[in-house]
């Protein structure tokens, strides 16, 4: 196989330590369907990399000299929506775990269990599932909990009961002036309703939010 096989992960991997790097890359081109394509010693090379080659993935060390692997996955997904990120880090600490969620990456791997945990978890980010490692799982619950106990409203209803009115409509086809009718309302309500909708659940387009919709059982497939 080679990184032109549609099948192939193509990855970037940034990490300041050739040593590191090396191991790494050992993890993952014994993988039939994982490649390493470019490699970086900081995050801005990885940026530049990331301009120069087709990459699906990135797997990014945190602590890097002149641009954090924080800093340089926000960077990454703004130049590049698609590219999946992988945070491979030494620190087993929620405050880092809490900002690469934030900087949108999709798993948080210890290099302790890098051997153990890692190929799985590229595989994850590439079916747009979270991978996180035990003691990331236990910080999420208990966040979660600690709001609870605090009196803090959890985030479970994203969506005004009118967004919700809308999402179902446009997921049903029914046209912005169909829409505007139905509830009373103008095109251009209509058309602020819908991009509220696409910024707030992080969509693209009609087809993404009526897949939402689906999954949220608004509608019926």
């Amino acid at each position: 196989m080679t990184a032109t096989d549609p099948s192939v992960i193509r990855i970037l991997l940034a990490d300041d330590h050739a040593l590191v790097r090396r191991g790494v890359r050992l993890i993952l081109d014994r993988e039939p369907d994982l490649e390493v394509v470019a490699e970086a010693g900081d995050g801005a090379e990885a940026i530049a990399l990331a301009r120069t080659h087709d990459v699906d993935l990135a797997v990014m060390d945190i602590a890097m000299p002149r641009m954090t692997g924080l800093q340089a996955t926000r960077e990454l997904i703004a130049l590049k929506p698609d590219l999946r990120v992988l945070m491979l880090t030494m620190h087993d600490n929620e405050q880092y775990f809490f900002q690469a969620l934030k900087a949108g990456a999709s798993g948080y791997v210890l290099k302790s269990v890098a051997d153990r945990d890692l190929v799985a978890a590229c595989r994850a980010a590439m079916r747009e599932e979270p991978f996180l490692y035990p003691g990331a799982v236990t910080a999420l619950i208990r966040r979660y909990l600690d709001r609870v106990r605090h009196g803090e409203e959890p985030p479970d209803q994203v969506l005004t009961p009118r967004e919700e009115e809308v999402l179902k409509l446009v997921a049903e086809g029914h046209s912005s002036k169909e829409i505007a009718e139905m509830l009373f309302i103008s095109i251009k309500t209509v058309h602020r309703h819908r991009e509220n909708l696409l910024h707030k659940l992080g969509l693209r387009d009609r087809l993404e939010l009526t897949r939402y919709a689906i999954r949220v059982g608004l509608i019926e497939p």
